[in-house]
């Protein structure tokens, strides 16, 4: 059998600037400061110029970033917030930490991001914010859900933990909303060497509200007007993501140019459809077929040394710790067809032309 192919391969990524990130370990090292100090304030700094926001926050992970922004913006018990049933635990989850309730809505066909034409009839007097999810890499149609919400006070809060360098015509994702989130887990684009994450936000005080927040909600030091929680960013991260950031663009560059190869590869191929996209930003942290046959088809790949991923088994409204909230199969059918048929490949910039040749071929010998 030929050599597997894996989802990703980040030693294969990391090699090249192995000088830059023994050096900035090495100044991490010598400077005995271990969290949040200079290296996060370059790597926010950076960051908050890239997406086009007056203010980054590094924090400990997607996740938290996710929580703290919730936090920023007084979610809690009571309140609702209108979200996709078709995403990580992650985006649903911290909703229900912060005493909220996840109110799902349908994913659009096409993309898999929220269908922003059925919000609006998800609103209540409850609707204290929406999370849309920038799925796969993919800005959501950001004008249409602005459109929907109109001049109601919602807040919006991007989930772009897969999507950093992405753009719709709004303008880059991390600047389209009350506050935004990243994530660095190592399978991102810019993937970083444990958990990060990032908010972003154009707001003043919810900046200084979310740095408080990170930090146990003290300031000053020992003093605590809020409830925060550790979600400090630690130094090493923050400078290992600093050395791996001037390739992100061209990273992306090559994961547009393995998908448009794939897109032509499986256009008229029977039984599967490959995915659409509305913007030529796109950055493509995974490339997502839909297949009927998906188990057949990955069991395929698995047995010529392809390795596939599904995103997502099973959709958010149907995880058993959501039976609370009343939703049934059924509720949301293009979410949970997605869940049945969908199937990653690999897409990582690092591919090269044989192994994603190979891949192509043996999708449609299937």
């Amino acid at each position: 059998m030929a050599d597997a192919i894996p989802m990703l391969d980040v030693i294969e990524q990391n090699a090249p600037l192995d000088i830059a990130l023994r050096e900035a370990f090495d100044r991490v090292l010598r400077s005995g400061r271990f969290i949040l100090g200079g290296e996060v304030t370059r790597l926010e700094e950076t960051l908050a110029e890239y997406v086009g926001a007056s203010h980054a926050i590094g924090v400990s992970s997607g996740t938290d970033a996710l929580l703290v922004a919730l936090m920023a913006l007084d979610v809690g018990p009571g309140d609702e917030v209108i979200t996709t049933p078709f995403s990580f635990f992650a985006t649903a989850g911290c909703i229900a930490r912060v005493g909220a309730t996840p109110v799902f809505v349908d994913i659009d066909v096409d993309t898999f991001n929220l269908d922003a034409s059925k919000v609006d009839a998800a609103i209540t007097e409850r609707t204290k914010a929406v999370l849309p999810v920038h799925l796969f890499g993919q800005s959501c149609d950001m004008r249409a859900l602005k459109a929907a919400i109109g001049d109601r006070p919602i807040a919006i809060i991007e989930d772009a933990a897969q999507a950093l360098g992405a753009r719709c015509c709004e303008g880059r994702v991390g600047s389209l909303g009350a506050l935004a989130c990243f994530s660095f887990f190592p399978s991102k684009n810019l993937g970083g060497f444990g958990d990060g994450g990032l908010v972003t936000t154009n707001d003043d005080a919810l900046a200084d509200k979310v740095r408080v927040l990170r930090a146990h909600g003290s300031k000053p030091k020992y003093f605590h007007a809020l409830v925060g929680g550790n979600f400090r960013l630690d130094s090493l991260q923050a400078a290992l993501l600093m050395a791996k950031f001037p390739a992100l663009d061209g990273w992306a560059e090559g994961r547009r140019a393995n998908a448009a190869y794939y897109t032509e590869r499986f256009a008229d191929a029977p039984g599967i459809r490959p995915p659409r996209h509305l913007h030529k930003h796109h950055v493509f942290n995974q490339y997502v077929l839909r297949c009927e046959r998906r188990d057949a088809l990955q069991a395929h790949l698995k047995a010529k040394g392809i390795a596939t991923a599904i995103y997502y088994p099973r959709a958010l409204h149907l995880q058993q710790c959501f039976a609370d909230l009343g939703y049934a199969e059924g509720a949301f059918p293009v979410a949970e067809a997605a869940c049945r048929d969908v199937l990653a490949i690999p897409i990582f910039p690092e591919l090269g032309e044989e192994r994603r040749a190979r891949i192509a071929d043996t999708v449609l010998a299937f």
